[in-house]
């Protein structure tokens, strides 16, 4: 069977999670119960519908590819085309009734992310892209910002309060800054991508909160890596910039201490 053209891998991408989206606006500002998991994070029944809603689309268009979710974890198949799903990239806003929140796929072709889709249901904001197909807005060209030095920036944070945990970094780099806001999760990355804000800082991820960012941030001309600055969605961070702000956030980054007693828990 011949490989899919990326475009095609976009497409499915692009229908599972605009469909997965619609399904957890089904259950947002309704108090939907919660559950706690294993890793003390919460879970609910609009992430599980929604993550096997898109599994479900994923395999009926491919059904040799590997699948690897936050709630339903590894479908083994073809390791050449590994889909990573987040069906509610924070749980912890969708659950407060606040908007900041996200549907996440991106697939990992031959070893390298490249294809990868950000849906916001309650903002109804669709980003995609594909390596070497360029970065969509709801159907427009997304591209960063321009912004050239740190004391104009917009920076972002998921946790303020783990980021200074994890590092002294986060402080030096919000005394640089014009502006630190706390617009987390995929949302801040999001803001990246489109203009809208400079520099996104997470201090702890998992391969689903970051799979989709590498081909959007790269297709829209900047930078997601990890704070070593590796091109790496399996790494325990994850920063997001504009080209031109990336090497004087990854200097602060790689310059302060890194709490070695740090857990990694998001707090």
């Amino acid at each position: 069977m011949p490989a899919p053209p990326l475009n095609d891998l976009l497409n499915v991408a692009i229908d599972a999670a605009y469909a997965a989206g619609k399904r957890t606006l089904a259950y947002f500002n309704t108090r939907v119960a919660v559950e706690t998991k294993s890793d003390d994070t919460p879970v609910t029944i609009a992430d599980r519908e929604a993550e096997q809603l898109i599994r479900e689309s994923i395999l009926r268009a491919f059904p040799t590819h590997s699948i690897l979710g936050e709630e339903g974890g590894i479908h083994a198949g073809d390791d050449n085309y590994r889909w990573i799903i987040d069906p509610i990239d924070g749980t912890k806003s969708f659950i407060c009734g606040v908007p900041m929140y996200g549907v996440l796929i991106g697939c990992v072709v031959g070893g390298r992310p490249q294809v990868g889709v950000v849906y916001l249901p309650a903002t109804d904001e669709l980003i995609a892209a594909a390596t070497g197909l360029g970065c969509t807005w709801n159907g427009r060209v997304a591209r960063v910002s321009d912004t050239r030095d740190l004391s104009q920036a917009v920076v972002c944070c998921t946790s303020i309060t783990s980021a200074i945990a994890r590092s002294n970094a986060f402080d030096t780099i919000a005394e640089k800054a014009k502006v630190t806001r706390g617009w987390g999760d995929c949302y801040g990355h999001v803001l990246v991508a489109t203009g809208r804000a400079d520099v996104m800082l997470d201090s702890r991820m998992n391969p689903w909160d970051c799979a989709p960012l590498l081909p959007i941030l790269s297709e829209a001309g900047g930078r997601y890596t990890t704070w070593k600055g590796e091109d790496d969605i399996f790494g325990p961070d994850g920063v997001s910039t504009n080209a031109a702000l990336h090497g004087q956030v990854l200097d602060i980054l790689r310059s302060e201490r890194l709490d070695p007693a740090w857990s990694g828990r998001s707090i």
